[in-house]
């Protein structure tokens, strides 16, 4: 996927509707590392749905598989 790319938002899994970044990957990325995130794709649809973007919760969300 590329960057400014509007198809992506067509398989873009985030569910938060306001976000300006939904389909442009490189900000979404760039915004969740500056807040020391992981991005909503990486996680399973029902961790994603808690907005719970956290390395720790990632974590969790993994050991759990």
């Amino acid at each position: 996927m590329g960057c400014d790319n509007k198809g992506n938002t067509d398989s873009c899994t985030c569910t938060y509707e306001p976000c300006e970044r939904k389909g442009n990957c490189c900000q979404c990325i760039a915004y969740h590392k500056s807040l020391g995130q992981l991005p909503g794709c990486l996680f399973s649809p029902e961790a994603e749905k808690t907005y719970d973007r956290s390395i720790a919760k990632f974590i969790s969300c993994m050991q759990g598989k």
